[in-house]
């Protein structure tokens, strides 16, 4: 049965977000520091920088990792994540990932500024989707034939599949650092682990790895 899946990293703080970007540095020196941890492992060395050479780190942090990859047959994202925040008039911007994007699944992108599909070789596609939370669930559960869906972010479509109680199993790992700004994951959830079993691990990175899970809807 298809269960909805989110991995997200957050601090301490609960931000998911950086505010220090420039065009020199789109992501920002926090976000180098919040992702540090997932950025060392083998997972992220093979899946997004398509290095095969067995480098990087093992352990827990690569084993949430390579779960993040496992099972998935489609994705939605916002549109920042994708990059329409940064690129709104560039109609050749394929997203942040080049020409071998790490999904390898269809993936759904939510927009109000509709934009024709993009396919690449590797089995990833975006399609661009005006829809409730509810409407792209449907359609990327279709697309995902049995597998699971991944709401992959940013925080604030996050927060509207959790708040429409959309979400199965949301991983989120926490890095032992302070942001004090940007947009926070846990605003306006108030009780949402009721109904969910809730785990922690720590990782010698000193992350911990907090789920919160659920059996899937029928």
């Amino acid at each position: 049965m298809t269960r909805v899946r989110v991995d997200l990293m957050i601090s301490l703080d609960g931000f998911a977000t950086t505010t220090d970007q420039t065009p020199e540095e789109p992501f920002g020196q926090d976000w180098a520091r919040l992702t540090a941890a997932y950025a060392q492992t083998r997972t992220f060395r093979e899946r997004v920088l398509h290095d095969t050479s067995g480098e990087g780190e093992s352990g827990v942090d690569d084993d949430y990792a390579a779960r993040y990859f496992e099972g998935i047959g489609a994705e939605i994202m916002g549109a920042a994540m994708f990059g329409l925040h940064a690129h709104p008039d560039d109609t050749d911007w394929r997203g942040w990932w080049g020409e071998e994007p790490p999904f390898g699944v269809p993936v759904f992108v939510l927009t109000h500024a509709p934009r024709p599909a993009i396919g690449f070789a590797n089995g990833t596609s975006f399609d661009f989707l005006t829809a409730t939370p509810e409407e792209a669930l449907a359609v990327a559960t279709e697309a995902a034939a049995g597998a699971d869906v991944r709401v992959g972010g940013g925080p604030t479509t996050v927060r509207s599949f959790l708040a429409a109680g959309l979400v199965d199993q949301l991983h989120v790992a926490i890095t032992p650092i302070l942001l004090g700004r940007g947009i926070r994951l846990w605003d306006d959830l108030r009780g949402l682990e009721d109904g969910y079993r809730v785990t922690t691990e720590g990782a010698p990175s000193g992350v911990t790895h907090l789920t919160f899970s659920r059996d899937a809807r029928a």
